[in-house]
């Protein structure tokens, strides 16, 4: 058995495996919700962008186990599962930086997607009930019109009409002409700038994570070291 100093690493390392439950149990509580959201808008963009969800409740499940192995091996001492905790946790630090990398340089190219996926949608509009709810939901729920701004929906209704979901008491359509009744803003801006919010939290709580990880693996490490010196001492 570990003693002095060890034996406060133990129990520090039990509590960081706590911490890693909760922050798995986040995880897979941001996935979910994400993947919900993104769904709200599949016949916008099918299943391209279903895998952020995903991910995230799988990392979070892995994170779980893992903090499973990691008490498991503090509490019983145990050298294979306290070394197996920091080499898993070890790959998914990188893992972690590797999809922030991504993101960081991926996302100009997300911001052009959404605009081109927009535009091309809204012709559609009243040949699909599918992209025709989208639509609706979209607009309704982040006070926006059209991808850029109303103007876009003239040819798709007639006259001067617009969508209900673009009119700010969203019952009935609405003219144009009547820039009190409607939404002035553009739809693309808006998604981006939501989109962009979600991951930037997602991501802040990535790095400060990912930091908790890395002392997670020293407190592992030298736990694993003391171990291995306990048990050839025997």
């Amino acid at each position: 058995m570990v003693e002095g100093g060890m034996k406060c690493v133990k129990y520090l390392l039990f509590v960081f495996n706590l911490i890693f439950v909760i922050a798995g149990i986040g995880l897979i509580a941001a996935g979910a919700y994400v993947k919900v959201k993104l769904d709200q808008y599949y016949d916008f963009f099918g299943s391209d962008y279903v895998g952020p969800g995903i991910l995230l409740i799988i990392v979070g499940v892995i994170i779980f186990l893992l903090a499973f192995f990691g008490c498991c091996g503090a509490i019983k001492e145990n050298y294979c599962l306290t070394m197996t905790f920091a080499v898993f946790l070890g790959i998914i630090f990188v893992l972690e930086i590797a999809a922030g990398i991504a993101g960081f340089v991926l996302r100009d190219d997300i911001d052009r997607e959404i605009d081109d996926i927009l535009t091309k949608t809204l012709p559609k509009y009243n040949n699909s009930i599918g992209i025709q709810k989208t639509w609706d939901s979209l607009q309704d729920e982040f006070k926006c019109c059209g991808p850029d701004n109303y103007a876009q929906w003239k040819g798709i209704f007639s006259g001067d009409n617009l969508p209900a979901s673009c009119c700010i008491d969203n019952k009935s359509p609405c003219l144009s002409n009547d820039t009190l009744k409607f939404y002035n803003e553009g739809c693309v801006s808006k998604f981006e700038d939501w989109l962009k919010d979600k991951v930037a939290i997602i991501g802040g709580v990535g790095i400060g994570l990912a930091f908790v990880q890395v002392v997670g693996i020293l407190f592992a490490c030298c736990l694993a070291r003391a171990i291995k010196k306990e048990y050839e001492v025997v």
